[in-house]
C-alpha cells in the first residue's frame, strides 16, 4: 500500500513495529491511568482550601463513567473514516494524540485556577479526550498490519508482541497514577480532624505526560522506521484502485451470507450483557475498592487503582495457559458460541465473589470487606474475557461479506458502545448517596443482577450454539496449533480495545 517501505529488523519483525509497540504503551497507560481514578475523582467531596473532587453522587458519576466509555468505543468510527478518507493514520494519531494530551492537561488543571468553573473546564476536557481518542484508537493497529505484506506468517506474532505493548501499559497505569495522586496529595486539618487529600489533577497529569511521550516517539521515529505507512489514505486509495479495475458492483446478499450477519447481530447482543457487566470494574467496583475494602496490608494501605491493573496482568499471564487448554483438547474444544457461553459463566462466578464481599460486612457501616474478594472477581473476569477471544473483532472479520465488513465492524463497535453506556446506567443504580447500609444493599442488588443475567444469558446461548455454528456454514473451522491457538487468544485485546483490524 505504501510507495516507501521501512527498512530493517529486530527480533525478525520490522523494527516499525517495536515503534508502534512503545507508541501505543505509553497511549494506553494514558488512557487506563485516567480510567482508574475518573469515578474517584467525580465522587470525591470537594474539600476547602483547594480540594480536588468534584464532589458528584455515586449514581451521577457511574452515569458519566459509562457515557464516557461508550464514547471511546463510538467516536474511532468516525476517526476510521477519517483517516481512512482523508488524513491517513499517521496524520490522524499526530493530531488524535494531541489532542488526547490537551484533553489530560485540561483535567489536570488545578481548581484554584478556575473557581465556579470546574465542572464546565472538566467537560471540555473530557470532549476533547474523547475526540482525540477517536482519531488514535483505530489507526495505530492498522499500520501495524501494513507493515507486513499479505500472507506474512509474521503477522499473527506482530500483533501478540502489540497486544503486549497495550497490556504493559495498561498494568503499569495503576501503579505509577496511584503514586501520582498520593505523593502530591497532603494532609488538611478539616473540622478538627487531619484528613488527607488525595491530588487527582497530578493523577490526570501523569496521564497526560503518559501520551506526551507517546506522541514524541512517534514524531521522532515514524519516517525512518515506519516509512510512507500510514501517511496515505488507505480507504480511498484502495477504492480508487478498484473502480480502475472495474471491480465494484453490486450484489444482493446470499442466504449464507445473510445466516452469517445473523450470528454477529446474535452475538453482539450477548456481547452487550458481558461487556456492561465486565466494566463495572472502572466503576462500581473501584467506588467498592475505595469506599468498603479492607486495603490494609501491615501497616500499608494498597492504593486503589492497583486493582485497577490486575486484569492486563492476568491477561499476560492466563492467555498462553487457556489457549494451551482449548488446545489440549483437540476434538473436544469447544465452540465459539460455547466459549462465550463459558465466558458469561465466568463472569456470573466473578461477581458471586463480590457479593460475597457485601455479605462479608454484614450490613455493618465501620466493616470492610476482605481485599482478596476482589482479587478473585477480576481473576474470573478475566478468564471470562480469555473465553469471547476467538469471538469479537475475528468473528466478524470471518462472517461478514466482505463488501459490507466496515458496516458489520461498525455495528460490532455499536455493541460495545451501548454494553458500556448500559454499565454505566447498572452501576448508577447504587443511587445518589444516603446511608452505607443502603449503598450496600444496592450494591448487592446490582452485583446480583448480574450475575443472575449473565447465567440466565449463558444458557441460553448455549442452547443455540449449534445452530450458530450451522449458520455459520464453516467459518466456525479455526487453528488447529497450539501456536495458531494462542494468536487466537490474543485477539481478546482486538475486541475489547476495539482497535484491531487485520487487513
Amino acid at each position: 500500500m505504501s510507495a516507501a517501505k521501512p527498512q530493517g529488523t529486530m527480533l525478525g519483525h520490522p523494527k516499525g513495529l517495536f515503534l508502534l509497540f512503545t507508541t501505543e504503551l505509553w497511549e494506553r497507560f494514558s488512557y487506563y491511568a485516567m480510567r482508574a481514578i475518573l469515578v474517584l475523582y467525580l465522587v470525591d467531596a470537594v474539600q476547602s482550601q483547594g480540594g480536588h473532587g468534584l464532589g458528584w453522587t455515586q449514581a451521577d458519576a457511574l452515569s458519566l463513567y459509562g457515557t464516557f466509555t461508550g464514547l471511546v468505543y463510538l467516536t474511532p468510527l468516525l476517526g476510521g473514516w477519517l483517516a481512512d478518507n482523508i488524513l491517513g493514520q499517521r496524520k490522524a494519531i499526530y493530531i488524535g494524540g494531541a489532542l488526547m494530551a490537551i484533553g489530560q492537561f485540561v483535567l489536570a488543571a488545578p481548581h484554584s485556577w478556575m473557581p465556579g468553573l470546574e465542572t464546565t473546564v472538566f467537560y471540555i476536557g473530557l470532549g476533547t479526550l474523547i475526540f482525540g481518542n477517536g482519531l488514535f484508537k483505530p489507526n495505530i493497529s492498522t499500520m501495524v498490519g501494513d507493515l507486513y505484506e499479505e500472507g506474512d506468517h509474521r503477522r499473527d506474532g506482530a500483533f501478540t508482541i502489540f497486544y503486549m505493548g497495550i497490556n504493559l501499559g495498561a498494568a503499569l497505569s495503576g501503579f505509577i497514577v496511584a503514586w501520582a495522586y498520593t505523593t502530591f496529595g497532603y494532609t488538611q486539618v478539616i473540622d478538627g480532624q487531619e484528613v488527607f487529600v488525595n491530588n487527582w489533577q497530578a493523577g490526570f497529569f501523569c496521564a497526560g505526560v503518559g501520551m506526551v511521550i507517546s506522541l514524541i516517539i512517534q514524531f521522532l521515529f515514524a519516517q525512518k522506521l515506519l516509512g510512507d505507512i500510514g501517511t496515505v489514505p488507505a480507504a480511498k486509495l484502495e477504492k480508487q484502485n478498484a473502480e480502475a479495475r472495474g471491480e465494484i458492483r453490486k450484489e444482493p446478499l446470499t442466504k449464507v451470507e445473510r445466516d452469517r450477519i445473523k450470528v454477529i447481530m446474535v452475538m453482539g447482543l450477548f456481547t452487550i450483557i458481558f461487556w456492561a457487566g465486565f466494566e463495572q470494574a472502572g466503576g462500581l467496583m473501584n467506588l467498592f475498592t475505595n469506599d468498603f475494602t479492607n486495603r490494609m496490608i501491615g501497616s500499608f494501605e494498597v492504593p486503589t487503582t492497583w486493582f485497577q491493573s490486575l486484569n492486563a496482568i492476568f491477561i499476560v499471564v492466563f492467555a498462553p495457559v487457556v489457549a494451551s487448554i482449548w488446545i489440549h483438547l483437540g476434538k473436544k474444544e469447544p465452540n465459539s458460541p460455547v466459549k462465550f457461553a463459558l465466558g458469561l459463566t465466568l463472569l456470573a462466578i466473578g461477581f458471586l465473589f463480590m457479593i460475597g464481599a457485601v455479605l462479608e460486612m454484614g450490613g455493618d457501616a465501620s466493616a470492610k470487606s476482605s481485599m482478596w474478594w476482589l482479587v478473585g472477581a477480576y481473576f474470573f473476569h478475566t478468564m471470562g474475557e480469555l473465553c469471547l477471544s476467538p469471538i469479537g473483532l475475528s468473528m466478524v472479520t470471518k462472517l461478514a461479506p466482505l463488501r459490507i465488513a466496515s458496516l458489520m465492524m461498525g455495528a460490532w463497535f455499536l455493541f460495545i458502545a451501548a454494553a458500556n453506556k448500559i454499565g454505566g446506567l447498572v452501576g448508577s443504580l447504587i443511587g445518589p448517596g444516603g446511608s452505607v447500609e443502603d449503598q450496600l444493599a444496592n450494591a448487592m442488588s446490582i452485583f446480583a443482577g448480574i450475575a443472575i443475567t449473565a447465567a440466565i444469558s449463558a444458557v441460553i446461548l448455549y442452547f443455540m450454539a449449534d445452530k450458530l455454528v450451522d449458520w455459520m456454514h464453516g467459518a466456525e473451522d479455526g487453528p488447529h496449533t497450539e501456536e495458531e491457538a494462542l494468536e487466537a487468544e490474543i485477539a481478546v485485546t482486538a475486541e475489547h480495545e476495539a482497535i484491531t483490524v487485520k487487513r
